[in-house]
């Protein structure tokens, strides 16, 4: 099993590259993930992501597991796994009063409706139900929210083809979005980076931020990831959550 440091680092790093979350030295998270190591400072890079790291903390104290770097805790809560069967809503409201409703602001409410409808700290939550692009697209507002969304979350595929140029193509089911509601696409080949994932075959499943491979999945993972993805698609455009008209501006990530 990877150390989980650096299986966060693998999820992590796409989009602090790209300046939306985390510290700004992502050369330095590249590095790890580069040189497969895990270290103090590794730890510390981690702790600096303010929209990740209360989630960690929340699943590890569920749990009864000491360190929010604990690679179960991680796989939890980037793709998914048993343990978020352990957060319960009563713990979950207090956390997310406690890390959002602050910069939530008038948004709040339809938040707090999603624990009670069936959210868990996953990030597919975050990504629908408390990033302000779900209620840009209800009020018009599509592009770039569709793409953001759909780079955000946490995708899947099978790889088709893996040139040896650092690159892969990998046959995924793109996010759409009716006007309505969210759905999930016919899937198509897209290129996506390798990142820190080595010797890719075709027919290998994958996990995906922000087109790039963050890890090989099992068949179990790739379900297990789909349905939390849909569970939050489908929480995001009810009534009790955060997808109606909200364009409040929250944490990133």
């Amino acid at each position: 099993m990877i150390p989980g440091p650096l299986l966060f680092a693998r999820y992590a790093f796409p989009p602090n590259e790209r300046g939306y979350c985390g510290p700004a030295d992502h050369a330095a998270l590249h590095g790890y993930g580069m040189a497969g190591v895990s270290d103090p400072g590794l730890v510390l890079l981690a702790r600096a992501f303010a929209g990740a790291w209360p989630y960690l903390q929340l699943i590890a104290a569920a749990n009864r597991i000491a360190d929010p770097l604990d690679a179960r805790v991680v796989a939890a809560y980037w793709v998914g796994n048993s343990l978020l069967d352990n957060a319960p809503m009563s713990d979950f409201g207090p956390f997310l009063e406690e890390a959002f409703r602050p910069r939530a602001g008038r948004g709040w409410a339809p938040i707090a409706g999603t624990v009670v409808a069936g959210a868990v700290p996953h990030h597919s939550f975050h990504v629908f139900c408390v990033y302000p692009w779900t209620g840009l697209l209800r009020a018009g507002r599509s592009e770039p929210s569709l793409h953001v969304l759909d780079r955000c979350r946490i995708g899947w595929g099978r790889v088709v083809s893996a040139p040896d140029d650092g690159t892969v193509l990998v046959r995924q089911h793109p996010l759409t979005w009716d006007g309505r509601s969210f759905g999930l696409g016919p899937a198509e080949p897209r290129p996506a980076r390798i990142g820190f994932v080595a010797s890719l075959a075709p027919g290998d499943w994958v996990s995906l931020h922000w087109d790039c491979v963050c890890d090989r999945l099992t068949s179990a993972q790739v379900r297990t990831l789909s349905g939390l993805t849909r569970r939050h698609m489908w929480l995001a455009q009810t009534g009790t959550s955060a997808g109606r008209h909200r364009t409040a501006e929250l944490a990133d990530l």
